[in-house]
């Protein structure tokens, strides 16, 4: 289907002349239970005015076919108007109404309205994800984000059905025609965008709750509270828990915003085969099932559920009360929404340390990303729709939050928070771009923050700091912080500005690592003297970005590093350690630091780690460091001594602790490449070995079970055996996982065929179908290095933008190893990749951006594998 890709000029256009007044869409989902019926019928009914009548505009819509299309009441004949995605709408009136009828299509790749068949008991769910443009795979309309309307919704479907909106639910009326179905009609919705309408519908398990304030004219704000889940989910569903965190980020936010919730109900739906964590539709939130814990889960996946519903509760305000004009501005509400989830975590809920996790998960995502050669600008420049499905990453979310804590200590937090109240009143239910939000910010600091949003909003890449000292016997005779930063995309130097802490670390009489003194300091420009500094004895660790003030890599002077190398389960302060392990894996992943070093450092100080949400990023680091980086040759050695360690430390954690389920995972994963373990594994998922307090529940059954296939200790009928047992969704996805990562030449041969060359697969089966491909020997994998270059313009045409995404990023012959006397440049899949990108300059941008983007990482791992003695870290 042509015309799927809406450029911001277009969007530009369409918004100059029109304004929607409301929408209302019909939607039929009587035979959605039928898995022979590819759609549904869809009625949109679009007012609007126009304020150049005679004008010519389209509505968009990916559908199965398109029915019928009135204008003004004048029919219009679909083989004239309809354009593949779009359907134009003809000399305009100054005041419109369109009524667009026709099929639209279910989905089994999470966008639009994705259906879904629960193997556990055969019943059928459907709920919809639209960001950012998929609501037209769904129903008729104008599919940007600046054209806001209200949105009625009437669904028909089986009376038994659970069927919730954005909106509560006006009434319900029996159909005739269709006995046991009926349709629910909704109340109205505020204006918001496309993008955040939803539709759930399905036999879902429910509960309810609700949050009550007060407010100051004397009345009360009452909020229906709702969550939701699959039936065969219900027995491991929490809602109470859920409900908790809903109410305290309620709380935290109507004082903090000083704007009451403007949605009416605040419902939550976690759902299957999302592909994302979250979605932030106003009054029904949906949330990958991921989330409702059937396995044992760590405190860490409680915090991390906890953040996701207080980011997303954030965007009721940042992006769904106040939305972006274009994807330009994605930072708007994806920025704020992940500084404010941290934010809320650490001050209205339990998990006080979130911002440990913070700098050492989220900060790690933004520094691989702003890396990459296809690095942006926070405030990005998107031409169309499918630059903007690539953005949502490490950069607008993470990067975007670590650079709003910087203006919290560089403008302070009542400014900031003084500009977003000012933000929200000026803006309701309307769209803004950056100067709106710097005007506010301006107003309530006071001060002109223009420069201070180029630098850092504006430009491109990462800075990198480190304390140039100099000596004078035992004491410091200079110090200055070096600062290097050029933007990529300019090759101009960016020397922001950075209000940042530097710590001062001694050993105490117990050998503790503990912080004796700390310094403020407003760093700008490449060099920065700190004459604080001259005349007094160097501490054991000088930690730049102490608290994690600022976003900038740090390199260690040569004492701290050994310091840290020595001694980092020494440090006692969990945001401190966290910033070292960042530190040491920035390293790693620069060539400073060998991959065995980095890996020695984890075995040696990770059993001591505290903070859980660190200890698994730290694992998984070593991982990908024993995998990519270590020279091929010390590899085997290394995993093999890896897998034996974290089995020690899953037998030595106290029974039944985070510990020693985060180990246990560990073992699992490294197991996939060395080998050794295979017989423990064995018995333990055969359960002729049991630890003590360690559940080998579906999930981690099924990592187990991956282990040993990809090891070729598994047979089929022992993978058919484990899942007759459960036959759960993880269960299913890990069962094929683990027949895939067989490493028999056949067995890959099919699984690259059903991936690529069929559209059998849900989002969820392929993602384990390419896992479990992906593993084994690099010759087993060799004979689709040119098979992937050649399929490649195949697989983006013919497959939806998610579903090909996932198919070009995960199907990327990187797994490779650098040989001797080879540069990282000559590799015969980088060159491979370069003559792709040579000969195809005309590809879709989105598609050349992720195999860019994949050659940058596979050319960074060979340059780390050349790293095999300690480098010097310079001061």
């Amino acid at each position: 289907m042509t015309n799927q890709n809406l450029s911001r000029d277009e969007a530009a256009a369409r918004s100059a002349i029109l304004r929607v007044e409301s929408y209302e869409v019909s939607l039929d989902l009587r035979s959605a239970e039928d898995q022979d019926q590819a759609g549904f019928l869809s009625k949109t009914v679009i007012t609007f005015s126009c304020s150049e009548p005679g004008s010519t505009v389209f509505a968009d819509f990916i559908h199965g076919g398109v029915h019928s299309v009135l204008l003004n009441g004048r029919p219009l004949d679909p083989a004239e108007v309809v354009d593949g995605s779009r359907i134009l709408l003809p000399a305009l009136e100054a005041q419109n109404q369109a009524i667009i009828s026709g099929t639209a299509l279910y989905s089994s790749s999470g966008e639009g309205l994705h259906r879904f068949v629960d193997p556990a008991d055969g019943k059928t769910y459907l709920y919809t994800q639209h960001e950012p443009a998929d609501a037209r795979r769904v129903f008729a309309n104008f599919e940007q984000p600046d054209l806001k309307a209200s949105f009625t919704f009437h669904i028909a479907a089986p009376d038994g059905w659970t069927v919730a909106s954005n909106a509560a639910v006006a009434s319900t009326e029996p159909m005739a025609s269709t006995p046991g179905h009926s349709v629910r009609r909704f109340h109205p919705t505020q204006r918001i965008s496309t993008y955040i309408t939803t539709v759930l519908a399905g036999p879902y398990h429910a509960a309810a709750d609700s949050w009550h304030r007060p407010l100051p004219d004397g009345g009360g704000l009452q909020v229906p509270l709702g969550a939701y889940c699959r039936a065969s989910l219900a027995e491991s569903f929490d809602p109470d828990q859920i409900f908790a965190v809903t109410k305290a980020g309620l709380d935290f936010f109507h004082d903090l915003f000083d704007y009451p919730y403007p949605f009416g109900k605040y419902e939550q739906a976690f759902v299957p085969e999302y592909n994302l964590g979250a979605m932030e539709n106003p009054g029904l939130v949906t949330f990958t099932e991921a989330y409702v814990f059937s396995s044992r889960a760590t405190d860490a996946q409680y915090q991390a559920r906890a953040n996701t519903i207080l980011h997303e509760m954030a965007h009721m305000w940042f992006g769904d009360l106040v939305t972006m004009k274009w994807w330009d501005d994605l930072w708007l509400k994806e920025s704020f929404a992940d500084y404010m989830g941290a934010h809320a975590s650490a001050e209205a809920t339990q998990w006080s340390k979130a911002w440990v996790t913070f700098a050492n998960r989220r900060k790690g995502w933004a520094y691989v990303q702003d890396q990459l050669p296809t690095t942006h600008p926070i405030v990005a420049d998107i031409r169309d729709l499918e630059a903007a499905k690539q953005n949502f990453d490490g950069i607008t979310y993470a990067k975007g939050a670590s650079v709003l804590k910087q203006l919290v200590a560089y403008a302070g937090f009542d400014s900031f928070i003084g500009a977003s109240r000012r933000y929200f009143r000026e803006h309701a239910y309307g769209n803004t771009s950056l100067a709106d939000f710097l005007t506010a910010l301006s107003a309530a600091s006071g001060r002109d923050m223009e420069h201070w949003a180029h630098q850092w909003l504006q430009t491109a890449g990462i800075s990198t700091m480190a304390l140039d000292l100099r000596h004078d016997g035992g004491a410091i005779a200079s110090a200055t912080v070096v600062q290097d930063a050029v933007d990529p995309l300019t090759d101009e130097p960016v020397h922001r500005p950075h209000r940042l802490r530097l710590g001062f670390y001694n050993p105490d009489p117990s050998g503790r690592l503990l912080r004796t003194d700390q310094l403020e300091l407003d760093v700008a420009g490449p060099r920065t003297d700190l004459p604080e500094l001259a005349g007094r004895d160097q501490p054991a660790l000088l930690l730049l970005n102490d608290d994690d003030l600022t976003y900038a890599k740090v390199v260690f002077d040569q004492r701290s590093l050994r310091t840290v190398l020595s001694s980092l389960d020494r440090l006692s302060d969990p945001l401190a350690r966290a910033l070292c392990w960042s530190s040491l894996w920035n390293m790693t992943r620069d060539g400073l630091l060998p991959a065995a070093v980095y890996v020695e450092a984890v075995q040696r100080f990770a059993p001591a780690e505290t903070e859980n949400s660190v200890l698994p990023v730290v694992l998984d680091c070593a991982k990908t460091a024993m995998d990519r980086y270590a020279p091929a040759a010390g590899r085997p050695a290394l995993q093999e001594a890896f897998v034996a360690a974290a089995r020690r430390q899953m037998e030595a954690a106290e029974p039944g602790s985070d510990q020693q389920l985060t180990w246990a995972r560990s073992l699992a994963a490294v197991a996939r490449a060395a080998e050794s373990q295979a017989p423990f594994l064995r018995d333990l998922v055969l359960g002729n070995v049991v630890l003590d307090g360690l559940a080998v529940d579906t999930d981690l059954r099924w990592r187990f079970w991956q282990a040993l296939a990809a090891t070729g200790h598994a047979t089929v009928a022992e993978l058919d055996a484990a899942l007759e047992g459960d036959r759960t969704v993880a269960a299913r996805a890990g069962h094929l996982a683990a027949l895939t990562a067989r490493p028999v030449p056949e067995v890959k041969a099919e699984a690259w065929r059903t991936a690529v060359h069929t559209d059998s697969l849900s989002n969820q089966l392929l993602d384990a179908t390419i896992d479990g491909f992906c593993q084994g020997p690099p010759d087993l994998l060799s004979g689709y290095v040119d098979p992937y270059f050649a399929e490649l313009v195949a697989i983006w045409s013919s497959k939806s933008i998610e579903m090909a995404a996932r198919l070009v990023r995960g199907l990327y012959p990187g797994g490779q190893d650098l040989a001797a006397g080879q540069a990282p440049a000559e590799h015969p899949v980088v060159v491979r990749t370069e003559a792709w990108l040579d000969e195809n300059p005309a590809a879709p941008a989105a598609l050349r951006r992720i195999v860019i983007e994949q050659r940058d990482h596979l050319v960074r791992a060979l340059r780390a594998q050349q790293v095999v003695t300690p480098a010097e870290c310079h001061s």
